[in-house]
């Protein structure tokens, strides 16, 4: 299933600001290796302005080493590599710094799709769910009710989706889903939800539970796709 466009928030902003690096710089710091930082940050910046990745990765990597407890960095290359689609390389980075740093929302998000994305969905569970408590994102509640239900752990994905449903902000939140014409359609995540509650009482045979989430799903959005894909599939079952 192809989602809209991913939530990562320092992918641009973080990597492009000389400040935010340079105030973070250790204060032990000398300030030789203070202007060796900034420098590093100039050619940085360049290098993503010119597209020349490798040598913005290797500014990276020069920063990283000269600054081990700076997590911004380390960040920092996690995003580059997760936006140059190198799952692997961004989801190894990402679980590096969860290592010494349980609480980095960014590189739970990079663990969680990276993983995703390498088809690893039991090692990308937990990071979507500790990403939804620590900062009550309702897209990856989302997807930590569809791993669940992936990974056929049904009652946990039907809690996940409850909790979903009754959020008031589900209803407002939008969520992109791939349509026939192979154009995007955009549904509320609630509607989205709904739909995937449909979709785990179809695993558990329940074929009322399944045709009333769906039709729930369909009062919200009657143009939904899937969900009128599902529900066909739903009056056929016995």
């Amino acid at each position: 299933m192809k989602m809209n466009k991913l939530l990562l928030t320092i992918a641009v902003v973080a990597m492009s600001s000389i400040t935010v690096f340079a105030q973070e710089t250790p204060p032990q710091d000398s300030e030789s290796i203070r202007k060796r930082n900034e420098a590093d940050i100039k050619i940085y910046q360049l290098a993503l302005r010119y597209n020349d990745l490798p040598v913005a990765r290797m500014k990276l990597f020069e920063l990283v080493e000269r600054n081990p407890s700076n997590i911004t960095y380390k960040e920092t290359l996690a995003s580059l590599y997760f936006e140059s689609s190198q799952s692997t390389s961004a989801a190894i980075a990402a679980m590096d710094i969860l290592e010494v740093s349980d609480n980095s929302v960014t590189a739970l998000e990079i663990a969680a799709y990276s993983l995703e994305q390498l088809g690893a969905l039991d090692r990308s569970l937990p990071n979507f769910e500790r990403h939804y408590l620590l900062t009550g994102n309702l897209f990856s509640l989302y997807k930590t009710a569809y791993l669940q239900y992936s990974l056929n752990r049904q009652e946990e994905a039907l809690n996940s989706i409850s909790m979903l449903v009754k959020n008031n902000k589900s209803g407002e939140e939008k969520v992109g889903f791939p349509k026939n014409d192979n154009t995007q359609q955009e549904v509320s995540l609630k509607a989205a939800a709904l739909n995937l509650k449909g979709m785990v009482y179809m695993y558990m045979k329940n074929k009322e539970e399944a045709k009333l989430a769906i039709s729930q799903a369909l009062e919200l959005q009657p143009d939904f796709e899937l969900a009128l894909e599902n529900l066909k599939e739903v009056n056929k079952m016995q």
